[in-house]
């Protein structure tokens, strides 16, 4: 069986030492390499890996939330490699199968290339079961009326809007921003505005949606300018008029 492998990380260096520990892997076969986070998750998506190197600090997304905007079947078995062990706590919550810190010894690498083979086995007996199917197609079909399906490696949660802040642009996909949480969702903004707009949220700008609800003030930026300041201390420069923001927080 030939693992296909992923290696994501934006410092060429950290990059190297992966590829040199897998030259020593005959089975595993590099797909290609990455170097930030929105590259990854659409590389990932249209290649599918059997394996992902993963740094969690990366530019444009980090490790997580590349894994928060894939879906279950195309999330491949991850190791995290990072310079910095405060987010191993996380990668296990995220059912991660390793985390290597930095420099990366090549016992620990190979200790965890094993143990990719053995869940990958695993993955493949699963997948093969008619009832596995059958479940996952239960859950996509599953959206209530009116809460957004959010998709994590070890959860499908339902996200009521009033719980969203604020939500932006980010290419093909949303961050939606509820509290000191962000959920990646693939839709574009404006299908997200004409989804949200009935339950009092308005699009103040190309790329940013927020919940009126939670806008505090409107600040004059000079020149007929402004920005909308909210309850979490976000503050977003306006493209819409301040008429048209008016007019839509006297109707909630």
């Amino acid at each position: 069986m030939i693992l296909r492998a992923i290696i994501a990380d934006d410092e060429p260096l950290a990059r190297e030492r992966i590829r040199s520990l897998l030259a020593d892997e005959a089975d595993v076969e590099i797909v290609t390499e990455c170097t930030n986070g929105a590259q990854t998750l659409k590389v990932t998506q249209e290649r599918r890996p059997d394996l992902l190197f993963l740094d969690v600090q990366m530019p444009r997304l980090n490790g997580f939330e590349v894994l928060e905007a894939l879906e279950p079947e195309q999330t491949p078995e991850v190791i995290f490699t990072t310079a910095h062990d405060e987010h191993a706590i996380r990668a296990f919550e995220v059912n991660a199968l390793d985390y290597l810190l930095k420099p990366v010894s090549e016992v620990r690498f190979k200790m965890a290339v094993q143990r990719a083979r053995y869940e990958l086995e695993k993955r493949t007996r699963r997948l093969s079961d008619p009832r596995f199917a059958a479940l996952l197609n239960n859950v996509h079909a599953a959206n209530p009326g009116g809460r957004i399906l959010v998709r994590s490696p070890e959860r499908i949660m339902f996200l009521k809007p009033e719980e969203i802040d604020q939500v932006e642009a980010a290419g093909n996909y949303v961050v939606l921003h509820s509290g000191k949480e962000r959920h990646i969702v693939r839709e574009t903004t404006a299908a997200m505005e004409t989804r949200l707009a009935p339950v009092g949220f308005m699009r103040i700008s190309r790329s940013v949606i927020v919940n009126l609800a939670r806008v505090r003030e409107v600040q004059p930026l000079g020149a007929g300018q402004y920005s909308v300041l909210l309850q979490n201390g976000a503050r977003f420069d306006m493209t819409c008029s301040l008429s048209e923001l008016q007019a839509r927080l006297a109707d909630i």
